[in-house]
């Protein structure tokens, strides 16, 4: 090349590697024209040396443009001050423009003269600007990394051994890196790894990556930092290989985070998730504290104490406590003989003091802390946990202290309920036993639960019932209903009620039908001025939901007068109201009412209730209707009793105004092989056809016993149906808790059972099956009517 010559730059990158980008030197005149070009120059440009020695430098420039005001725009001008001066356009030789950033460097005068007057003043360095940037990227991240990032990046090599480490890892191993060089991991964190993927002792750890390359993502660690040896920390760490210029590996670099606020907060969330699932689900003051108890050891404590007011127990409301009025109801770190024991404790104690303040006190013997915290149920203390850290667990900080005053809050709520479910239990149990069923039938459709909350109203007791009653075809019908008014009238009226919808469902009334009957009755009742007592307190109206389930088809039917829709809960499915249209309640007016068909698959929740359970502490319907909505979401796997106590639990009022009723029932499925059905034509021919399928299902069932009496029965009730209705005869068997005989056709008259005269041919054959049969009985459709008989099966 023309002019000096000039040595590509040490460092410069020439594989993408960390170094610099190549820089272009030109060396400049004292009148700015070219006196020297290096070949990074000719590569930047495209120029050669001869092609630009001895022009001037900016002549490589690219022009500038006009603004739309007419206005030049203006060039930055190197400097001579050694920085990056100046960003520029250069014109490449092939017609593209290069944005380069440029600097200008001063050269120290030759000595003697120089005639030409070329002599170099100062040399331009240039490189392109996003190459460069690049650079100086990475050079700030790596500069980042190692003294200012949060993470900690640690390097060790063969044996676990410390290498190297950033700042941040320097402070966390107590700010002295020289003294812990050379020492292994296992010295520096003794702990343990909290995860199951790597569980090798970290020497042999580092070894496996050092030796294959694998990198390891996501290792928990717990121990003890140097710089924090009381407070085990847990750190989120993962680890690569490095390797030297010639691909050896040098060590392994582990990154690392202090995931231990993270881990803690997971560990007191998940703690107070299962406190929310096991706390209160027994009902009872003392199995409650003894749910706190195993919740909280030794996840959270090493040791639970729980004592709470004698009172409670007894299912009554107390005093304020004192700190020498308590009885032990949990205590893990003793003999299960001391619970149930008085306790008391000193004035001045700690304990004292968190009762009388109604506040978390503390302290710490020996080693060991202890919170007291106190079981305070609207405002009034009734009672005190104790949690106990021995001396080889961290003192409680101030997240467990939020953690274990949230523990207590949901154990004293729970604890209250238990105590307000005992006295409710027993105040209403007279009046629940002369009233309401004393018992609800073991049926094959349902599994059936229910509870009934008494009022503690001065107005007496109410008029909510519920019933389940049994009916034909292995059916059963299902019925709350709350009557308006408090006393004596309204309990009178709803025994009546109860008794009357009782009737009418052993009618096999249809759901809409049985209500438009009821409404008449209680019409009546309200104009009847004799229905009322002494008091005036009469009940003057009624709401009432009555449904029916039909376990073979799966199939169920409802209508409302005035009352609220059942909750459903179908397997897998979400918790819905179901949608009734609501009709007038009972006595109010003579709008008909109307049914609603639902299928409902086996294993279904239904949930009939009146409003006093969803009305409770003093919110409106649809904020009790939304709280019923999530105990039975949360709740759907439990069986009918328990999910009875639950909503009981969570829903009922601190004190009740209005008595309540809460039937819960899960639906069953009877098993095809316990039903067989056919469909016949109308032709007289298939009678003994009829007959002989029947003898066979029974042979199938190992009931021959009953097979002479069932094939009369079919015989005469499928003759009777061919000779009076027209069209398909439904024909079917039920093998449940008896044995129904079921024939179908589409005509809606009523047969009648009767004497035949001597001279007469028929007649005889409903008086027939009469006297072979337990029960028989006829029940309407829209479709026409149904004609069934039972039958006991065979004892043994």
């Amino acid at each position: 090349m023309e002019g000096l010559p000039f040595t590509p730059l040490a460092g410069a990158d020439d594989g993408g590697h960390l170094g610099p980008p190549p820089a272009a030197l030109a060396l400049l005149a004292p009148d700015g024209v070219v006196v020297g070009w290096s070949r990074e120059a000719e590569a930047l440009v495209g120029y050669s040396a001869a092609q630009v020695v001895g022009r001037r430098a900016a002549d490589l420039l690219v022009p500038p443009h006009a603004d739309r005001d007419g206005t030049e725009e203006r060039r930055p001008d190197p400097r001579l001050d050694g920085t990056r001066s100046a960003v520029v356009d250069v014109r490449h030789r092939d017609g593209h423009t290069v944005r380069v950033a440029v600097t200008l460097r001063p050269l120290a005068p030759a000595s003697g003269a120089d005639p030409t007057g070329r002599a170099p003043s100062a040399v331009l360095m240039a490189a392109e600007l996003d190459e460069l940037r690049w650079w100086e990227t990475r050079q700030a991240m790596l500069q980042g990394l190692v003294t200012q990032s949060p993470v900690t990046l640690t390097i060790y090599g063969p044996g676990a051994r410390l290498l190297w480490a950033n700042e941040s890892s320097v402070r966390e191993l107590g700010g002295d890196l020289t003294a812990s060089l050379g020492r292994s991991m296992t010295e520096l964190f003794p702990g343990d790894v909290l995860t199951t993927q790597h569980l090798e002792p970290p020497e042999d750890f580092v070894q496996r990556i050092l030796d294959t390359g694998e990198p390891v993502i996501d290792v928990h660690f717990r121990g003890r930092a140097p710089s924090d040896p009381r407070r085990e920390h847990v750190w989120s760490s993962s680890y690569f290989r490095l390797l030297d210029g010639r691909g050896e590996p040098v060590g392994v670099c582990e990154q690392s985070i202090d995931v231990t606020d993270h881990y803690r907060a997971q560990q007191r969330l998940a703690l107070l998730a299962e406190a929310g699932a096991r706390i209160g689900a027994t009902l009872d003051p003392s199995g409650t504290a003894a749910e706190l108890a195993e919740t909280a050891v030794p996840r959270y404590a090493d040791a639970v104490l729980v004592d709470v007011a004698a009172e409670v127990l007894e299912g009554e409301e107390p005093k304020p406590v004192t700190a020498g009025d308590l009885v032990r109801v949990a205590d893990s770190e003793a003999e299960p003989a001391r619970v149930g024991e008085r306790v008391a404790y000193a004035p001045g104690s700690s304990q004292a003091e968190s009762l009388a303040g109604g506040r978390t006190t503390a302290d710490a013997v020996a080693g060991t802390t202890r919170l007291y915290v106190p079981l305070i149920v609207r405002g009034t203390p009734w009672g005190l946990v104790t949690f106990v850290r021995g001396e080889a667990s961290e003192p409680f900080d101030d997240g467990d202290r939020a953690v274990a005053e949230e523990l207590a809050s949901r154990t004293a709520v729970c604890i209250d309920n238990a105590r307000r479910y005992r006295r409710e239990r027993t105040s209403a149990f007279m009046l629940q036993s002369s009233l309401l069923p004393r018992s609800l039938p073991e049926l094959s459709a349902v599994d059936a639960a229910s509870r009934y909350l008494p009022a503690d109203s001065h107005l007496g007791a109410g008029g909510d019932w519920f019933d389940v009653i049994p009916l034909s075809g292995a059916r059963v019908g299902l019925v709350v209903g709350d009557v308006v008014g408090h006393g004596l009238g309204a309990a009178a009226t709803m025994g009546r009620l109860r008794a009357m919808v009782r009737t009418l469902a052993e009618l096999d009334l249809a759901p809409d039908e049985l209500l438009a009957r009821l409404n008449d009755q209680v019409a009546r009742d309200a104009s009847d001025q004799h229905a009322k007592g002494p008091d005036g307190s009469g009940a003057v109206g009624a709401t009432c939901l009555y449904g029916t389930y039909d376990p073979a088809s799966r199939t169920s039917t409802w209508a409302a007068a005035g009352h609220l829709p059942p909750a459903v809960v179908q397997p897998h499915g979400p918790v819905s109201l179901l949608r009734l249209p609501p009709g007038a309640p009972l006595g109010v007016g003579r709008l008909p009412y109307e049914g609603v068909d639902v299928a409902l698959a086996a294993g279904s929740l239904v949930v009939l209730f009146t409003d006093g359970l969803v009305e409770a502490r003093g919110q409106g319907v649809d904020v009790g209707l939304d709280r019923l909505a999530a105990v039975l979401g949360e709740q759907r796997g439990s069986s009918p009793d328990l999910l009875c106590a639950q909503i009981v639990a969570e829903l009922a009022p601190e004190h009740v105004r209005d008595d309540a009723t809460l039937l819960v029932v899960r639906t069953r499925a009877l098993d095809a092989r316990r039903v067989a059905a056919w469909e016949l034509p109308s032709d007289p021919a298939l009678v003994a056809r009829a007959r002989a399928m029947a003898s066979e299902q029974l042979g199938r069932w190992g009931l021959d016993d009953l097979a002479f009496t069932t094939e009369l029965v079919v015989s005469e009730l499928v003759t009777n149906a061919i000779r009076h209705a027209s069209g398909p005869i439904g024909l079917r068997l039920i093998r449940d808790r008896s044995l129904i005989c079921e024939v179908s056709d589409s005509q809606h008259t009523s047969p009648h059972a009767r004497y035949a005269g001597n001279d007469e041919e028929g007649g005889r054959g409903l008086f027939m099956v009469a006297q072979l049969t337990e029960h028989w009985g006829t029940r309407y459709m829209p479709t026409g009517k149904t004609i069934w008989a039972e039958q006991a099966l065979p004892v043994g």
